[in-house]
Parts: structure tokens; C-alpha cells; sequence
């Protein structure tokens, strides 16, 4: 058992040697320095994102709480969301034809 634990370490060993050469070469492959850098770049900019998404969360909470004691102030006594497509009048909903002359004889 001793002897096949060996064997496994020598198969990382190797695995990770083989790892360490294939990333030092990568730099070495057409377009393979701007896939890298492009990579890194994508990398810092989803921890920005998600630092930013994460910092929502709280003003979520604000609103809504403010929502509510809104609602409570005007007598609407229930929480509701609002929505952000507004109603059209029945004056926009009108359309406008040109009416027919009647034919001249």
C-alpha cells in the first residue's frame, strides 16, 4: 500500500510538473499573452460587479421600509409593488383619421 501511495504522489508530482511547464509556455502561443491579460482583466472586473451587487442589498431593505411607512402615511394601510409601465389615457389611445371628402361629381 505504502508502494501505490508513492506511485500517486510521483502521478501528481508529474501532473503538476507537466502544469507549471504548460503554463510557462502558454506566453510562448500566438494571441495567447492577450487571452491571458484579457482573462486577469475579466477577473477584477466580476469581484467589482459583485462588490457593487453586493452593497444593494441593504438599500433594498431601505426602500422598502420606506415604501411601507409611505403607504401607512397616505391610509393605504397594505404594502404593493409599484410597477414602472405607466397607464395610457383614453385621449392617447385615440387615433386620428382623416375623414373622407365626398366625391365631387
Amino acid at each position: 500500500m505504502a508502494q501505490q501511495s508513492k506511485q500517486n504522489k510521483d502521478l501528481f508530482s508529474r501532473l503538476a510538473d507537466r502544469g507549471e511547464e504548460f503554463v510557462g509556455r502558454i506566453t510562448d502561443l500566438p494571441g495567447a499573452k492577450q487571452f491571458v491579460d484579457t482573462t486577469a482583466a475579466l477577473a477584477k472586473r466580476v469581484d467589482e460587479i459583485q462588490k457593487r451587487l453586493r452593497s444593494l442589498g441593504p438599500l433594498e431593505k431601505r426602500v422598502t421600509t420606506i415604501e411601507r411607512r409611505l403607504d401607512k402615511l397616505e391610509g393605504k394601510g397594505s404594502t404593493r409593488k409599484r410597477s414602472t409601465t405607466r397607464k395610457t389615457t383614453t385621449a392617447s389611445k385615440r387615433t386620428t383619421t382623416p375623414r373622407r371628402r365626398p366625391p365631387s361629381s
